[in-house]
Formats: structure tokens, sequence, C-alpha cells
């Protein structure tokens, strides 16, 4: 070697050809099968988790479920919307592409075949075939191909003959749609696909940001929410819901993001003159339509249509589905009835979605007019007789019963409309609500006439109910009267007294002032206004209700005198509780109560009905006096340019897959040798991609009909 050689550098790898060899190995995981059905594994096991977790619910709701920790983590990485995920669509991204590469890669090789008929075989590779067989004509060869052609033609099979020097081969097709299906399978997935990516939030976020719009998170009026926050009406996507009264329009819809809203403004308004709604006897919506009059932007045309449940109607574009019904701001009336105090009732006024403040002394509270609901069917099967007197109320078992079902008893189902009723919520000075649900009409439980006033503190909790008892006038007075007076000092020294007299015999009048004394006590404990033992606050010590009773019993009487102490207290009770009843009638001007059964199974449910208002959290009770429905409808509003792609991915995965699984493709050679003068040999062969009884019968009838026409016609 010279010393110019041997000083060359030494030689390096070339760079290019190392990018390309790695573009190729990527370009070939990306295209291959296993990749895709890995994919598509992914994509259909978060498909199962969105449908097992419901989407896009309050964030409470997860908490309420999972946890404070998993439900934080499953948040993070979207499990509550994960068909607008990135990863998700991160997947349907490569699946489109490896499903793409797939068919790029794949098409030439199947056309190419679609065009082949392989007619350059040998003759002699016939005889490997598993179909095979060998025949002499007795007729010339090109009487021979006439036949053969005229035999193929007859069956359905495209042929191609050959001219060599020994004779002939005629190569024919059929069943060439198997592999078309397969191109059709694959390119409905990429059509699907694509289709859900266009109809998705990939599309919408590309807008925002291309036109510089950012998600909304406050609250308010939707005229109120300004111009980045809005999408125009030209957006080629777009999918939200649209709520609309009777009588009023709307124009904008609301698109749900993962954090937050974004308006999107319609081509049109959409006017609800009326909305139909039917029920079954469950209480579940038979029907519902809306009779709507949509106004163009651009013409100002109108247009009358209903709208059904999947009777969409379309309008430039945008398709507007029937999704639900709401409430389009009933008016209310409502009586307020203060609890232990004794002010008067008042009058409240309110709109369902509106809001106000009520004044609690140095309290406020803001008042959140949430629903009005004129049908509501409840399960009163369990609805029977009862006689019980309160004074054989254990103490222990009484507190199970505390703020109990409404209606729900065990046992066959009896469903009944049991009226309207109103929801609303107490929201205090820390933002903390608790929300109510009150019945207009009184519920026959148990055979008493019953209100219920319902309270839950958090949306995932059932609805816990105060039964307050009908007085004789029907009506909810004679109760809150009652329980006005258990909160007045004077009154229930007066109940007290009176019980004393009319309970001690005229044989002992020393037992009046100890007859006296345990009544007051009774009804200072029952009424929460005095502690357990003395130095006690109330109520971190006397609860009030039964329950300070029961505290009462456990802290001061021995344990083997407590049956009968619960006895005669509980009797004490219900005889104070019922001089003070009489006592509001008479301040009433009223009669004085009868003493029949009615009057004692009302005492009954007021005892337990006053024993739960201790634990009513909220210093009003609002009863529902008047209301004016207005209903309002929920649309979905779609413009979906995917909508066509996927109906047409729908369709060529259907052919695709009758094709691959119904379609067998067979190629069929004829090799035609003279071998004499008016002699020709003929050797058959036949191929299928799929092996079955069906392919046995036909090569054999074929060879048949070729070889042996005289036996085939003897057969037929």
């Amino acid at each position: 070697m010279s010393s110019a050689e041997s000083a060359l550098p030494p030689a390096r790898p070339e760079q290019p050809a190392q990018r390309s060899r790695t573009l190729h190995d990527l370009v070939e995981l990306l295209s291959s099968m296993r990749f895709a059905i890995a994919l598509f594994v992914a994509i259909c096991i978060a498909a199962i988790v969105g449908t097992v977790v419901k989407q896009r619910e309050p964030l409470n709701n997860y908490v309420n479920q999972f946890g404070p920790f998993w439900s934080e983590l499953l948040g993070r990485i979207d499990l509550y919307t994960i068909y607008s995920a990135w990863w998700f669509l991160l997947m349907l991204v490569f699946l489109v592409v490896s499903t793409s590469l797939c068919i790029a890669r794949n098409t030439p090789k199947i056309v190419a075949d679609l065009k082949s008929y392989k007619e350059n075989i040998r003759e002699q590779s016939l005889q490997a075939f598993p179909h095979k067989a060998l025949g002499e004509l007795a007729m010339p060869a090109e009487a021979a191909l006439q036949k053969v052609s005229e035999l193929l033609g007859a069956e359905g099979w495209k042929a191609k003959a050959q001219m060599r020097d020994r004779g002939t081969m005629v190569a024919a097709r059929k069943g060439a749609a198997n592999k078309i299906g397969y191109l059709a399978a694959h390119s409905s997935i990429v059509l699907i696909c694509l289709g859900g990516l266009l109809d998705g939030d990939l599309l919408v976020r590309g807008l925002m940001f291309v036109q510089g719009k950012s998600v909304y998170s406050g609250g308010g009026l939707v005229s109120e929410v300004k111009a980045e926050h809005r999408l125009p009406a030209s957006s080629p996507s777009y999918r939200g819901n649209l709520m609309v009264p009777e009588g009023g329009r709307a124009a904008t819809a609301i698109l749900s993001m993962t954090d937050g809203v974004v308006l999107q403004d319609l081509p049109f308004d959409v006017e609800l003159k009326k909305f139909i709604v039917e029920f079954y006897e469950t209480g579940a919506p038979k029907l519902f339509a809306s009779e709507i009059v949509i106004r163009d932007h651009a013409t100002g045309a109108t247009r009358e249509a209903t709208v059904k449940v999947n009777e969409p109607v379309i309008h430039d574009g945008v398709a507007i589905y029937q999704s639900s019904f709401d409430d389009g701001g009933s008016q209310l009336k409502l009586r307020a009835l203060p609890m232990g105090s004794s002010a008067e009732p008042f009058m409240l006024e309110g709109v369902v979605g509106a809001s106000t403040s009520l004044s609690n002394g140095a309290e406020k509270l803001g008042l959140e007019f949430t629903g009005l609901r004129v049908i509501n069917v409840e399960n009163m099967s369990g609805a029977t007789t009862s006689g019980a007197d309160v004074r054989k109320v254990d103490l222990a078992e009484s507190l199970d019963k505390h703020l109990g079902s409404g209606a729900k008893a065990p046992g066959d189902k009896s469903l009944r409309n049991v009226g309207p009723s109103v929801s609303y919520k107490l929201r205090d000075a820390a933002g903390q609500a608790r929300e109510f649900n009150n019945y207009m009409v009184p519920v026959e439980l148990d055979g008493q006439r019953v209100y219920l006033a319902g309270v839950r503190d958090t949306p995932a909790e059932a609805f816990r109910y105060l039964r307050i008892p009908v007085d004789a006038e029907g009506g909810i007075d004679g109760w809150h009267r009652l329980r006005q007076a258990l909160a007045d000092p004077a009154r229930r020294a007066a109940a007290a007294e009176r019980y004393a007299a009319a309970a001690s015999p005229a044989s002992n009048p020393a037992m009046k002032p100890q007859l006296q004394a345990t009544a007051l006590r009774a009804l200072n404990l029952f009424a929460g206004a005095e502690g357990v033992r003395p130095g006690d606050v109330p109520p971190s010590a006397g609860w009030g209700g039964l329950p300070a009773l029961s505290t009462f019993i456990e802290k001061e009487v021995p344990e083997a005198e407590r049956n009968r102490v619960s006895e005669v207290l509980l009797r004490i009770l219900n005889g104070s509780l019922y001089e003070l009843h009489k006592l509001n009638l008479e301040r009433a001007g009223k009669p004085a109560p009868a003493g029949d059964a009615a009057t004692q199974n009302f005492m009954t449910q007021a005892v337990l009905a006053l024993s739960d208002s201790m634990f009513y959290p909220a210093p009003v009770l609002l009863e529902l006096d008047e209301f004016k429905q207005i209903q309002a409808s929920v649309f979905q509003v779609a413009r979906a340019p995917g909508q066509k792609l996927v109906y047409l991915g729908a369709v060529l995965l259907i052919v695709g897959v009758f094709a691959m699984l119904y379609v067998r493709e067979r190629r069929l050679w004829i090799w035609l040798e003279p071998t004499a003068p008016g002699q020709t040999r003929v050797r058959m062969a036949l191929s299928c991609t799929r092996q079955m009884l069906d392919t046995d019968a036909e090569f054999a009838r074929l060879s048949q009909a070729l070889l042996n026409p005289e036996e085939e016609k003897k057969a037929t």
C-alpha cells in the first residue's frame, strides 16, 4: 500500500443509508398487522372503560365512587372524558396511519394479482395440486378449447388462454371479490376513524387554536360570555346542547370540553312553540317532542318543524335532535314556615333557575330554586294502616326512623302519582349547600296522610324525608303551630301544668307538683331547651327530640330500670304534647280535638315528626303553594362532516366482511395437449383459498362435465 493510501481517513458508514434503514423499519412496524391489532385492542379496552365509567359527571360523583385519591388519579389520565382524551385520539390517529400504510403496501400486490390469471404455470406443476384430473377428449385441440371456453363461461369463470408449442394452457379465475373485501374492510377502519376524529373534539380544538379561542370555565348568562369563548356559525364540525324554553328562542349551543365549555353560535334561531310529553304509569317519559320554528339568519326565512326522538330535523347542514327536556323557568309561589320560632309564616315567589336570599337573624342564606316536578310516581305498596301509640315507641328503635325514606317500601310495587314537588338549595356564607325536595300535596303512608319534606347533603345521597302529619283541616298548620308552641317556654310550662292537673289522682294531690316538674323536664328535653345534666349547654349535650330523652335515660337511669322509665316518660311526653295541642287550638279559637283514632294517629306521627324536626338543617320549611309550569326542550345540535365517512365506512365494512367470509377465490388451470389426430389430452387442477366440501363438489362437477359429459347427463 502506498503512503498516499495509508494517509486516507478510515471510512465511515453512510448516514443517509442509516436514516433510510430506520425509516424503513418504522414504516414496517406501523404497517404491520401486530401493531394494528395491538392498537385496536387498546382502543376496545378504552371504549369498555368509557362505557363502565360514566363520562362527564360532576367531580363530586367520582369522589364519592372512587375516593379522593383514586378519583384525582383517574381524572389526571382523563378516564372521565375518554373519548376526547389526547391519548385516545392519538391511538385513533396511529390506527389510521397503520391501516393506511397496510393498504398502501398491499394494494399494488392485490391489484397485480387481480389482473394476473397465472397462465404461465408449467403443465407439470398441475400434478402437485390436491384437486386434479386427467382425461382424453375425442376431438381436435381447437374443438376442445372451444368446449372448455363454453363450459367456463356458463359456470361464471373468467379465463385466459396461452398458446404453447405443445398445447394450450387455459387459466381461469372465480371469486376475485375476496381480495376486494380485504381492501374494503381495511378502508372501512380508516374511514370510521377519520369520521370519529372529524366529529370529535380534535377538530374543534384545532379551530380554537387557529382562531385564538379559549375554554370558558365561569358562570352567568350565555349572552354575557365574551367573543374569545365563542366559535363562529361557519364552524365545520361541532356537537353541543341547546336548551329552549316554551315561548323562547335560542341560537347558541354549549359544547362541553374537559376543562369547561365553548359556545357555538348557530346560523339560525330555534323557537319552541310547544313541548309535548307523555308518561308511562311508572313515571318514565313515553314520548316527548317539540314543535319548533327555525329562523334562518342569512335569509330571514322561517320554517316550522316537529322534532322527535330519533327523528331529527336538518337545517343548513345542522342536525337538530330531541335530546331531553328540562324546566324552562317555572314560576313558583311558596309558603315559608319558620322552624322553632314564633315568627308567622310568610310568602315567597321565585323562578326555577333563579336565586334569592333569606335572613336568619345575623345569618344570611342563599335560596336557589333548582327544579319543579309536576309528576312524581312512587311505590306505595307498603302503605298499611298502623295504630301505634307513641307511648309504646322504643327510644332506641326510634333513632332508626329519623328522617327516613319518603315512600319506598319492600314488597310488590304499587305505583301511584303523588303530585308535584319543588326542589331548592340553601347555601350558607361559606358556600356549603344542602338540597331540599318538598311535595305539594300529602301522601298516605302507613295509614296516615303526611307531607314529605326531603333533605340531602350531597347529590350522591338519597333524600331523607321528614313526615309531617295532616291536621284535621287537611293542612300542615296544625303541626307547625305545635312546633312553634314547643319552642315557647311559657306554653311548655302551661301544657305541663295542665297535664299534671289532668293526670294527678284526686286521692293524692301531692303528686301534682312532681308530675308537673317531670312533664316540664320531658318537654324541655324534647324541645332541646336544656341539657341532660345541670350545666349542659344544648344542643351539644341535649340534642332535642327522642334522642335527648334516650340520652337522659342512659345517663340518669340504672340499666335495669330503663325500659320501665322509658315507657313512663314517653307516656308523660305524649300526654303533655296532647295538652299543648289542645292549648294551641284554644288560642286559635278552634274546637277541641276529638279523642278518637284519627287524633291518636295524628299525635303519634306528630311526635315523631317533631323529634325529626330537631335535626332539620334549615331555619324554614318551604311549602309549595302555587306554580306555573314552563317546560324547556333540550336539543342536541350537530354539524358532522365525518358522518358520511362513518356511514360509508360501515357499508364498506359490511361488504368487506361479507366478501372475505363468504366469497372464495378459486383458480382453475386446464392443459390441452394434442396426442393424436382427433385426440386431445386434458389435465385439470384447481386451487382455492379455503378448503371446503363445496370445493370438492365443484371440481368434481367441472371435471365430469368436461371429461365425461355422457356420465354427467345420466347423473342429471
